[in-house]
């Protein structure tokens, strides 16, 4: 046998066998719907302004505004920036030493964030750093995602993988096991409890402007559940809008009668494909990464009622404006958008709605 079999050979092998940490589980996926309808292509996005571009870092996932109209958001590093109303002077307000995602400010001026290697963290005013929560009935918490803040003052927070960290999140989408959690903390007795589990991979969390329920994204199953925190349902689960056309991220309450989605992209063709064959997502792994599927540079987000109906459809096909957004924030008129794959804050003016 020549080198060059024995080396192909040794790759087919490598392929097929050689032993990785994901034991996925076959699903068959719904079929995708087209970009059509509801979901027609559009070009809403392509004009977001870009806030701190350039020198502020990479990734700003989650935002959050406080009373005076400062813009905070989290890096890949750790830090957590402050920025001018206008998006001038960044500050490094605080650094976790983890990931900063999901945040949000509280009654008393603490930012609470969601961070996915240090836990639930509260971010006093001085930027003194402390944790909350790492843990909820005995299992550590593996990748604190995204939160919101009841009236009441429990936080409410996801952890979207107990097995795999943020640094190999797509193993537990290529998984597809449900390893998430939803999560409450409730300030006054220091207490973590389960919510809701079963969750592939748990993603952002919005509670309803009267408190009655919250919604909680499920990113590995292209859906949003609402969970039903009062009234004759408390406690119960079930589906608010599911089979989306793409990845679904964060979600926030514009405390009135709006909630903001962020699509982060498109779904993918091929992964959607191999998901009822469990051996083959084994072979995707072992596969260099830049070999293996990966986010699509694309705008999306859609606004929706109560009732799950589209009442905004934004977009930027091209992705060349502002794409991968992963958080979308509502304040004083304009969405401010968070994103995986910038450099900047994304700015907008509230649209209306098209229904």
């Amino acid at each position: 046998m020549t080198a060059g079999l024995l080396a192909m050979a040794a790759c087919v092998l490598y392929l097929l066998f050689w032993p990785v940490g994901v034991d996925p589980v076959a699903w068959s996926p719904p079929v995708s719907p087209p970009l059509a309808g509801e979901y027609e292509p559009n070009t809403l996005l392509s004009n977001v302004e870009r806030l701190g571009s350039g020198g502020a870092g990479f990734a700003l996932e989650g935002v959050a505004i406080d009373a005076e109209g400062r813009i905070y958001s989290g890096l890949e590093d750790g830090r957590v920036l402050r920025f001018e109303a206008d998006g001038s002077r960044p500050f490094v307000f605080a650094r976790t030493g983890g990931r900063p995602l999901g945040m949000q400010f509280d009654r008393d001026g603490n930012l609470i964030v969601a961070d996915a290697y240090k836990g639930l963290l509260a971010i006093g005013r001085d930027g003194a750093v402390a944790v909350l929560s790492t843990e909820a009935q005995g299992v550590a918490i593996g990748c604190a995602n995204d939160l919101d803040i009841a009236a009441d003052g429990t936080i409410y927070f996801t952890d979207a993988s107990t097995k795999f960290p943020l640094s190999v999140y797509k193993q537990d989408l290529i998984e597809h096991r449900p390893h998430g959690r939803l999560l409450s903390y409730e300030p006054a007795s220091k207490i973590t409890r389960l919510v809701l589990d079963g969750l592939h991979f748990g993603n952002g969390v919005a509670i309803s402007p009267d408190q009655s329920f919250l919604l909680v994204v499920e990113t590995g199953e292209y859906r949003v559940h609402r969970v039903w925190l009062a009234g004759a349902q408390k406690g119960k689960r079930e589906p608010f809008i599911e089979n989306l056309p793409a990845f679904p991220d964060n979600i926030t309450s514009n405390g009135r009668d709006k909630f903001w989605l962020a699509l982060i992209t498109p779904r993918n063709r091929l992964l959607d494909a191999l998901m009822p064959h469990p051996f083959l997502r084994k072979a995707l792994v072992r596969l260099p990464s830049f070999l293996q599927p990966a986010p699509q540079r694309y705008g999306f987000v859609l606004g929706l009622d109560r009732d799950a109906r589209i009442v905004n459809n934004l977009q930027d096909p091209s992705g060349n404006s502002f794409s991968q957004i992963s958080s979308v924030l509502e304040h004083d008129g304009k969405l401010y958008f968070g994103s995986l794959g910038e450099d900047a804050i994304g700015r907008l003016p509230v649209p209306p709605p098209h229904r």
